[in-house]
């Protein structure tokens, strides 16, 4: 019994971690041309993404789920996407919306004295961003953007409100039918993810300590 409830929640597992993954893939870029179109000079363009980051911000990431499954179907009659697409399509649009915010606070913090520096010393924007001003953005948003990320491996748990069969979905399906443990013994898997994740954050940030930002 204790191996076949591991075997199944293993292999839901293996679905929260590829949610995971391709969350990140996708949310980390998107969440930087977010953070560029909410400082952007045209008025207009800022104040939309602004405008569909404080949607995103301000409602539930279930009901962002829910309504990206359900709601092709329910207002156009389109087909349902797959379970699995929907939830990764909610959940990048939700963290590329929160990243963006990390993003921008970095970028912002930076003195302008020192893309002032950069001009001076004849580079461009582009050099003056990458050679300059990215390392030390990179430096700042560590700590914010591992606790994102850290949540993000708890949020994949939300996956389950669609039916799709990730780590508790299993472990909820076992509790259907009297059995406790798996529910717990989820925890462990949840546990060690996140650790691994805290042993790795803590090196990122030893290495970027060269900076005195």
């Amino acid at each position: 019994m204790f191996w076949e409830v591991f075997v199944a929640l293993s292999e839901g597992f293996l679905v929260s971690c590829e949610l995971f993954v391709l969350t990140l893939l996708f949310a980390l870029p998107l969440g930087l041309v977010v953070a560029f179109g909410s400082m952007s000079k045209f008025k207009p363009l800022r104040a939309v993404v602004r405008t569909f980051v404080w949607i995103i911000r301000g409602t539930p990431l279930m009901l962002q789920v829910i309504v990206i499954f359900y709601g092709p179907g329910l207002f156009f009659g389109w087909r349902a996407l797959e379970r699995l697409i929907a939830v990764l399509i909610a959940f990048v649009i939700n963290y590329a919306c929160y990243f963006s915010e990390i993003y921008r606070g970095g970028i912002e913090s930076i003195s302008k004295g020192q893309y002032e520096a950069g001009q001076v010393l004849g580079m461009t924007k582009a050099q003056i961003f990458f050679r300059v001003i990215l390392l030390q953005v990179v430096k700042r948003i560590v700590p914010p953007m591992s606790n994102e990320i850290i949540t993000l491996v708890k949020d994949t748990s939300l996956a389950r409100i669609i039916s799709v069969v990730e780590v508790l979905f299993v472990a909820e399906t076992y509790l259907l039918k009297g059995i406790i443990w798996p529910l717990f013994f989820t925890a462990v898997f949840y546990l060690a993810f996140v650790g691994v994740l805290t042993v790795l954050f803590h090196f990122i940030e030893k290495k970027l300590n060269y900076f005195r930002v």
